[in-house]
Protein backbone atom coordinates (compact mmCIF):
# COMPACT_ATOMS: atom_id res chain seq x y z
CA UNK A 1 0.00 0.00 0.00
CA UNK A 2 1.62 3.03 -1.04
CA UNK A 3 0.70 5.98 1.54
CA UNK A 4 -0.36 9.71 0.28
CA UNK A 5 2.52 12.79 0.79
CA UNK A 6 0.75 13.86 3.78
CA UNK A 7 -1.87 12.01 6.17
CA UNK A 8 -3.78 15.41 7.76
CA UNK A 9 -7.34 14.49 6.89
CA UNK A 10 -8.30 18.28 6.82
CA UNK A 11 -5.57 19.45 4.08
CA UNK A 12 -7.90 18.84 1.43
CA UNK A 13 -10.68 21.53 2.75
CA UNK A 14 -7.54 23.35 3.50
CA UNK A 15 -7.18 23.49 0.26
CA UNK A 16 -10.58 24.60 -1.00
CA UNK A 17 -10.33 27.36 1.48
CA UNK A 18 -7.26 28.66 -0.24
CA UNK A 19 -8.52 28.56 -3.79
CA UNK A 20 -11.64 29.80 -2.71
CA UNK A 21 -9.42 33.03 -1.67
CA UNK A 22 -7.66 33.65 -5.00
CA UNK A 23 -11.23 33.41 -6.38
CA UNK A 24 -12.40 36.45 -3.94
CA UNK A 25 -9.58 38.60 -5.44
CA UNK A 26 -6.82 37.43 -2.77
CA UNK A 27 -3.43 36.97 -5.05
CA UNK A 28 -1.71 33.80 -5.13
CA UNK A 29 1.60 35.32 -3.14
CA UNK A 30 -1.15 37.01 -0.14
CA UNK A 31 -2.96 33.71 -0.06
CA UNK A 32 0.56 31.11 0.06
CA UNK A 33 1.48 33.95 3.26
CA UNK A 34 -1.45 33.94 4.38
CA UNK A 35 -1.44 29.57 4.69
CA UNK A 36 2.07 29.37 4.96
CA UNK A 37 3.08 27.39 1.40
CA UNK A 38 5.06 27.88 -1.30
CA UNK A 39 2.73 30.38 -3.98
CA UNK A 40 3.64 27.75 -6.61
CA UNK A 41 1.79 25.30 -4.36
CA UNK A 42 -1.60 27.67 -4.80
CA UNK A 43 -0.96 27.84 -8.03
CA UNK A 44 -1.16 24.14 -8.01
CA UNK A 45 -4.16 23.82 -6.42
CA UNK A 46 -5.92 26.77 -8.46
CA UNK A 47 -5.11 24.57 -11.70
CA UNK A 48 -6.69 21.42 -9.88
CA UNK A 49 -10.40 23.54 -9.01
CA UNK A 50 -10.30 25.52 -11.99
CA UNK A 51 -13.93 26.92 -11.27
CA UNK A 52 -15.27 27.69 -7.86
CA UNK A 53 -16.89 26.02 -5.65
CA UNK A 54 -17.31 23.26 -3.26
CA UNK A 55 -15.44 20.69 -4.74
CA UNK A 56 -12.22 19.60 -2.31
CA UNK A 57 -9.18 18.88 -3.55
CA UNK A 58 -8.09 15.24 -2.69
CA UNK A 59 -4.39 14.38 -1.38
CA UNK A 60 -2.55 11.50 -3.98
CA UNK A 61 -0.60 9.27 -3.13
CA UNK A 62 3.17 9.77 -3.08
CA UNK A 63 3.68 7.14 -5.31
CA UNK A 64 5.76 7.24 -8.47
CA UNK A 65 4.56 6.73 -12.06
CA UNK A 66 8.21 4.57 -12.81
CA UNK A 67 10.87 3.62 -11.07
CA UNK A 68 14.61 4.91 -12.22
CA UNK A 69 15.70 0.89 -12.94
CA UNK A 70 12.14 -0.41 -13.87
CA UNK A 71 12.42 -3.79 -15.77
CA UNK A 72 12.33 -3.68 -19.03
CA UNK A 73 8.88 -4.33 -21.22
CA UNK A 74 10.29 -6.54 -23.11
CA UNK A 75 11.58 -8.70 -20.38
CA UNK A 76 8.67 -8.89 -18.39
CA UNK A 77 6.66 -10.14 -21.76
CA UNK A 78 9.42 -12.67 -22.25
CA UNK A 79 9.01 -14.26 -18.68
CA UNK A 80 5.67 -13.99 -18.78
CA UNK A 81 5.60 -15.91 -22.43
CA UNK A 82 8.25 -18.81 -20.87
CA UNK A 83 5.93 -19.17 -18.24
CA UNK A 84 2.98 -19.69 -20.31
CA UNK A 85 4.57 -22.66 -22.09
CA UNK A 86 5.11 -25.69 -19.71
CA UNK A 87 3.40 -23.58 -16.48
CA UNK A 88 7.14 -23.90 -15.17
CA UNK A 89 7.91 -22.41 -11.95
CA UNK A 90 9.91 -18.91 -11.47
CA UNK A 91 13.01 -20.94 -10.80
CA UNK A 92 13.38 -22.72 -14.20
CA UNK A 93 12.31 -19.41 -15.90
CA UNK A 94 15.23 -17.71 -14.24
CA UNK A 95 17.24 -20.22 -15.90
CA UNK A 96 16.04 -19.97 -19.11
CA UNK A 97 16.69 -15.88 -19.36
CA UNK A 98 19.28 -16.14 -18.12
CA UNK A 99 20.61 -19.01 -20.71
CA UNK A 100 19.36 -16.29 -23.20
CA UNK A 101 21.71 -13.89 -21.83
CA UNK A 102 18.85 -11.98 -19.83
CA UNK A 103 20.27 -10.70 -16.70
CA UNK A 104 17.70 -10.66 -14.06
CA UNK A 105 17.45 -11.56 -10.54
CA UNK A 106 15.32 -14.77 -9.26
CA UNK A 107 12.95 -12.38 -7.29
CA UNK A 108 12.98 -9.98 -9.76
CA UNK A 109 11.07 -12.77 -11.90
CA UNK A 110 8.79 -14.15 -8.75
CA UNK A 111 7.66 -10.38 -8.59
CA UNK A 112 6.71 -10.43 -12.32
CA UNK A 113 4.80 -12.91 -11.73
CA UNK A 114 3.06 -12.60 -8.45
CA UNK A 115 1.67 -9.04 -9.94
CA UNK A 116 0.15 -10.80 -13.01
CA UNK A 117 -1.53 -13.32 -10.68
CA UNK A 118 0.13 -16.24 -12.30
CA UNK A 119 2.27 -17.09 -8.62
CA UNK A 120 2.53 -20.76 -7.90
CA UNK A 121 1.24 -20.98 -4.68
CA UNK A 122 -0.87 -23.55 -3.00
CA UNK A 123 -4.85 -23.42 -2.84
CA UNK A 124 -3.80 -25.95 0.07
CA UNK A 125 -1.90 -23.45 1.82
CA UNK A 126 -3.23 -22.35 5.27
CA UNK A 127 -2.38 -18.70 5.99
CA UNK A 128 -2.27 -17.71 9.77
CA UNK A 129 -3.12 -14.24 10.67
CA UNK A 130 -0.59 -12.99 13.54
CA UNK A 131 -2.78 -11.55 16.39
CA UNK A 132 -1.49 -9.32 18.71
CA UNK A 133 0.85 -10.54 21.74
CA UNK A 134 -0.72 -10.33 25.04
CA UNK A 135 0.73 -8.51 27.87
CA UNK A 136 2.00 -10.95 30.25
CA UNK A 137 0.22 -9.94 33.46
CA UNK A 138 -1.10 -13.09 35.39
CA UNK A 139 -0.24 -16.54 34.94
CA UNK A 140 -1.88 -18.04 31.48
CA UNK A 141 -1.91 -15.09 29.95
CA UNK A 142 0.54 -16.26 27.54
CA UNK A 143 1.40 -20.16 27.04
CA UNK A 144 3.93 -21.66 24.81
CA UNK A 145 3.50 -25.66 23.44
CA UNK A 146 5.62 -27.21 20.87
CA UNK A 147 7.10 -30.65 19.93
CA UNK A 148 10.06 -32.38 20.42
CA UNK A 149 11.41 -35.50 18.16
CA UNK A 150 13.89 -37.40 19.38
CA UNK A 151 15.43 -40.06 17.10
CA UNK A 152 15.57 -40.97 13.47
CA UNK A 153 12.45 -40.46 11.85
CA UNK A 154 11.82 -43.97 10.65
CA UNK A 155 12.29 -45.17 14.77
CA UNK A 156 11.49 -41.69 16.92
CA UNK A 157 9.69 -41.13 20.06
CA UNK A 158 7.85 -37.43 20.48
CA UNK A 159 7.18 -35.22 23.37
CA UNK A 160 5.03 -32.41 23.93
CA UNK A 161 6.17 -29.31 25.94
CA UNK A 162 3.80 -26.72 27.60
CA UNK A 163 4.90 -23.90 29.31
CA UNK A 164 3.55 -20.59 31.02
CA UNK A 165 5.56 -17.08 29.97
CA UNK A 166 5.04 -15.73 32.95
CA UNK A 167 5.67 -18.29 36.01
CA UNK A 168 7.74 -20.66 33.98
CA UNK A 169 5.06 -23.70 35.08
CA UNK A 170 5.76 -26.69 32.66
CA UNK A 171 4.20 -29.39 31.26
CA UNK A 172 5.57 -32.71 29.15
CA UNK A 173 4.05 -35.84 27.95
CA UNK A 174 5.92 -38.24 25.33
CA UNK A 175 3.97 -39.58 22.17
CA UNK A 176 4.19 -42.17 19.83
CA UNK A 177 3.13 -39.52 17.01
CA UNK A 178 2.43 -35.88 16.59
CA UNK A 179 -1.16 -34.82 15.64
CA UNK A 180 -3.19 -32.16 15.66
CA UNK A 181 -5.97 -34.75 17.82
CA UNK A 182 -3.18 -35.70 20.50
CA UNK A 183 -2.15 -31.75 20.54
CA UNK A 184 -5.92 -31.02 21.85
CA UNK A 185 -5.57 -34.13 24.42
CA UNK A 186 -2.22 -32.46 25.96
CA UNK A 187 -3.61 -29.36 26.07
CA UNK A 188 -6.43 -30.61 28.14
CA UNK A 189 -4.26 -32.63 30.37
CA UNK A 190 -1.86 -29.81 30.95
CA UNK A 191 -5.18 -27.21 31.26
CA UNK A 192 -6.27 -29.96 34.66
CA UNK A 193 -3.39 -30.07 35.79
CA UNK A 194 -1.83 -26.19 35.91
CA UNK A 195 -3.32 -24.11 38.86
CA UNK A 196 -4.41 -21.52 36.86
CA UNK A 197 -6.45 -20.86 33.05
CA UNK A 198 -4.91 -20.74 30.64
CA UNK A 199 -6.13 -17.40 28.28
CA UNK A 200 -3.38 -17.52 25.18
CA UNK A 201 -1.99 -20.84 23.63
CA UNK A 202 0.89 -19.46 20.84
CA UNK A 203 2.32 -22.43 18.78
CA UNK A 204 4.67 -22.69 15.32
CA UNK A 205 2.79 -23.74 12.28
CA UNK A 206 3.12 -27.35 12.63
CA UNK A 207 0.91 -29.89 11.08
CA UNK A 208 -0.04 -30.54 14.72
CA UNK A 209 -1.10 -27.18 15.69
CA UNK A 210 -3.97 -27.39 12.91
CA UNK A 211 -8.02 -25.62 12.26
CA UNK A 212 -8.97 -29.00 14.45
CA UNK A 213 -6.38 -27.93 16.68
CA UNK A 214 -7.51 -24.11 16.69
CA UNK A 215 -11.18 -25.29 17.12
CA UNK A 216 -11.00 -27.34 20.31
CA UNK A 217 -9.08 -24.45 22.03
CA UNK A 218 -12.11 -22.26 21.00
CA UNK A 219 -14.25 -25.24 23.05
CA UNK A 220 -11.91 -24.87 26.01
CA UNK A 221 -12.56 -20.66 25.47
CA UNK A 222 -8.10 -20.67 24.88
CA UNK A 223 -7.59 -18.20 22.19
CA UNK A 224 -4.76 -19.61 19.66
CA UNK A 225 -2.08 -17.42 17.68
CA UNK A 226 0.65 -18.66 15.33
CA UNK A 227 4.28 -17.24 16.06
CA UNK A 228 5.49 -15.79 13.06
CA UNK A 229 7.27 -17.38 9.98
CA UNK A 230 10.95 -17.65 10.49
CA UNK A 231 11.04 -16.12 13.84
CA UNK A 232 11.90 -18.92 16.72
CA UNK A 233 12.00 -16.12 18.81
CA UNK A 234 8.40 -15.53 19.22
CA UNK A 235 8.63 -19.14 20.89
CA UNK A 236 11.86 -18.53 23.05
CA UNK A 237 10.46 -19.94 26.26
CA UNK A 238 9.09 -22.87 25.20
CA UNK A 239 12.69 -23.65 22.70
CA UNK A 240 14.71 -22.89 25.75
CA UNK A 241 12.84 -25.32 27.54
CA UNK A 242 12.88 -28.20 25.27
CA UNK A 243 16.81 -27.31 25.23
CA UNK A 244 16.38 -27.88 29.41
CA UNK A 245 14.22 -31.26 29.35
CA UNK A 246 16.51 -32.43 26.68
CA UNK A 247 19.64 -32.02 28.31
CA UNK A 248 18.65 -32.80 32.33
CA UNK A 249 16.30 -35.62 31.47
CA UNK A 250 16.42 -37.12 27.65
CA UNK A 251 19.99 -37.10 27.60
CA UNK A 252 20.14 -39.31 31.00
CA UNK A 253 17.47 -41.77 29.79
CA UNK A 254 17.38 -44.79 27.76
CA UNK A 255 15.43 -43.77 24.39
CA UNK A 256 12.38 -45.84 25.41
CA UNK A 257 8.74 -44.74 25.79
CA UNK A 258 8.08 -46.54 28.70
CA UNK A 259 11.11 -44.95 30.13
CA UNK A 260 9.94 -41.63 29.29
CA UNK A 261 6.24 -42.35 30.96
CA UNK A 262 8.03 -42.89 33.69
CA UNK A 263 10.82 -40.03 33.68
CA UNK A 264 9.30 -37.30 32.36
CA UNK A 265 6.40 -36.75 35.00
CA UNK A 266 8.63 -36.87 37.62
CA UNK A 267 11.11 -34.58 36.06
CA UNK A 268 7.89 -32.19 35.55
CA UNK A 269 7.70 -32.41 39.17
CA UNK A 270 10.76 -31.41 40.04
CA UNK A 271 11.26 -28.77 37.43
CA UNK A 272 7.98 -27.21 38.72
CA UNK A 273 8.47 -27.82 43.02
CA UNK A 274 12.13 -27.91 42.67
CA UNK A 275 14.51 -26.69 40.44
CA UNK A 276 15.13 -22.97 41.15
CA UNK A 277 15.01 -20.29 38.18
CA UNK A 278 17.23 -17.76 37.94
CA UNK A 279 15.25 -15.21 35.40
CA UNK A 280 12.55 -15.66 38.71
CA UNK A 281 14.79 -14.65 41.62
CA UNK A 282 15.86 -18.62 42.18
CA UNK A 283 11.65 -19.25 42.82
CA UNK A 284 10.44 -22.35 41.58
CA UNK A 285 7.64 -21.93 39.45
CA UNK A 286 5.19 -23.19 42.52
CA UNK A 287 7.00 -20.45 44.54
CA UNK A 288 6.13 -17.50 41.71
CA UNK A 289 2.38 -18.95 41.58
CA UNK A 290 2.24 -18.60 45.45
CA UNK A 291 3.24 -15.42 45.46
CA UNK A 292 1.63 -13.43 42.85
Amino acid sequence: MYMPYISNPHIPEVRRQAVMKVYNGWSIRQTARHFGVQPSTISRWVEKMPHPGNRIIPTQSSRPHHHPREINEAIVFRILEIRHERNQCAEIVHHRLSQEGIVISLSSVKRILQRNQISKFSKWKKWHSYTPRPLIETAGSLVQIDTIRDGIPADHLCSYSVIDVFSRFAYAEPTQYARAGISAQILCRAQQIAPFRFQTIQSDHGSEFSRYFTKKCSELSIHHRHSRIRTPTDNAYVERFNRTIQEECFARIPRRFSVYQKEIPEYIHYYNYERPHMSLGMKTPMEMLRSY
